[in-house]
């Protein structure tokens, strides 16, 4: 946040009190006030050449004061704001209609596009109201039970257990199944590391799988090459909202008799051939962190297509305790349980899911045509017939001769907050020993050189023209020479 202290002063001072002011802060310039209203600016430059000049310091600063600066009213739309920063120009005083300072407008962190922020306009605050007015906010209570049964509903009627979390959700499901020391598990080397993490908290071997260039999601055909009589489970990672090719991972389940726990935290809302992701596997897991397509802060569901499955994953989120013998335990367990109050906020976040959706494509649409004449962009999402990408976030693969992180950085500088792809397991140290193919160059080549782009509900058709802009100017400034 910006101290006003460090950016502001009276018009009764000097300049010499103007150029301390000055040095206090990053941007070196302060502005000045009279009776609380905005009067003049002086930068840097200006105490230089009044030095040049042999102005005296110890000068009242309205001898130097620029009157004709850049001010905007308090309540401008964002995307004017973004459309006033200069190279030269990377803070904004915002005044109320009296010219009195308000606000600043900052490129570098007020008015910065993020990359993702939650959208929490339903009615969140009256289920919240109503736990806090019921006393029930812990992990019993009746939004418990209606946001699993309102996510079962929409799922098949899978059987829903909610979690602590997308993290404990995978370890829980893979806990469920029985799936521990001795068994492999199929794991796309491009994922978050919750993927591979869980498979290890169960203490069996995951074996990294290629993804497919197009997609980005685990390459089936090389899925097949990977599989012998150890191999457990496959656990497909639909990326970003794009969706896996699940017509040949259940074919290849079904032959050679595995499990296929679906990781669906970045895909609530995706489609394969008209019917929703999690609704495929044995088992699927959703995130519900604050940055995914739904929210409850912190907070999972797991999803069992075999009830005996979902029984046995109950009893293990509660400790392991007896269902019909309370402080009981046959067998060890975790507190893997989501509050009534995340709860509340989910099926709050549910009941507006269906517009959540509808934005998303319109953002990437917006998106798609925005960008698709640069040349440096090499790929866009796949769009295929059989699949509705959910595009969780906007993410495209630039040409290898971008320096991709140069770019995140010049983007930050244009107030927008972009940010690389997963790095490929393989590279990381507790990981690279289950690369046992290493063929894994299309997981490289697609984490060295892509970029997910803002993608949060709330965007405008003004703001995805302001980010696609910088970024397509971005592009040709740095390597269209």
């Amino acid at each position: 946040m910006i101290n006003f202290i460090d950016y502001v002063i009276q018009s009764n001072k000097t300049i010499v009190e103007a150029l301390n002011a000055i040095n206090k802060n990053k941007h070196k310039i302060v502005f000045v006030l009279e009776n609380n209203k905005l009067i003049g600016s002086i930068t840097d430059g200006d105490v230089r050449r009044a030095i040049l000049k042999k102005i005296s310091l110890e000068e009242n600063v309205a001898s130097i004061m620029k009157k004709d600066f850049t001010k905007l009213l308090y309540n401008a739309p964002n995307h004017l704001v973004r459309n006033a920063f200069k190279d030269y120009l990377k803070i904004i005083p915002l005044v109320n209609d009296n010219d009195e300072l308000v606000d600043f407008a900052d490129a570098y962190s007020n008015h910065k596009l993020p990359l993702m922020k939650p959208k929490l306009d339903g009615n969140e605050l009256a289920y919240i109201t109503d736990c806090i007015k019921t006393s029930w906010i812990s992990s019993q209570g009746p939004y418990v039970n209606k946001f699993e049964q309102d996510f079962s509903l929409l799922h098949s009627n899978y059987h829903a257990i909610s979690a602590s979390s997308g993290t404990s959700g995978l370890h829980l499901a893979l806990a469920a199944l029985g799936i521990g020391e001795g068994d492999e598990v199929i794991v796309p080397d491009v994922t978050f590391a919750a993927t591979i993490n869980a498979v290890l908290f169960v203490k069996a071997t995951p074996v990294l799988c290629e993804i497919d260039s197009r997609t980005w999601c685990i390459d089936t055909n090389e899925v097949k090459k990977l599989i012998n009589k150890n191999t457990k489970a496959i656990i497909p990672v639909h990326l970003y909202g794009q969706v896996c090719d699940m017509d040949n991972l259940i074919e290849l389940a079904g032959d050679h008799d595995l499990f296929v726990v679906e990781d669906c935290a970045e895909s609530l809302g995706s489609k394969w051939k008209g019917q929703l992701t999690g609704t495929f596997g044995d088992v699927s897991v959703f995130s519900f962190f604050g940055n995914k397509t739904i929210t409850t802060g912190e907070g999972g569901m797991v999803l069992f297509k075999n009830k005996h499955f979902a029984d046995k994953a109950r009893v293990l989120r509660d400790h392991g305790m007896d269902k019909s013998r309370r402080y009981w335990h046959n067998e060890i367990g975790f507190n893997y349980r989501l509050t009534n109050i995340q709860a509340a906020i989910g099926v709050a976040q549910l009941e507006r899911l269906p517009e959540i959706i509808k934005k998303k494509l319109e953002i990437a649409n917006w998106y798609k045509n925005e960008l698709k004449e640069s040349l440096l962009i090499e790929k866009f999402p796949h769009e295929s017939h059989d699949a509705l990408h959910s595009h969780w976030l906007y993410t495209v693969q630039l040409s290898e001769k971008v320096d991709r992180d140069l770019v995140l950085d010049e983007l930050l500088k244009s107030g927008v907050e972009a940010r690389p792809v997963f790095y490929p397991l393989h590279q990381m140290p507790p990981y690279n020993q289950f690369n046992t193919s290493n063929n894994l160059g299309i997981s490289n080549k697609f984490s060295k050189c892509s970029i997910s782009l803002p993608s949060f509900e709330a965007l405008t058709i003004y703001e995805i023209e302001y980010i696609s802009h910088e970024f397509v100017n971005i592009l040709k400034k740095l390597y269209e020479k």
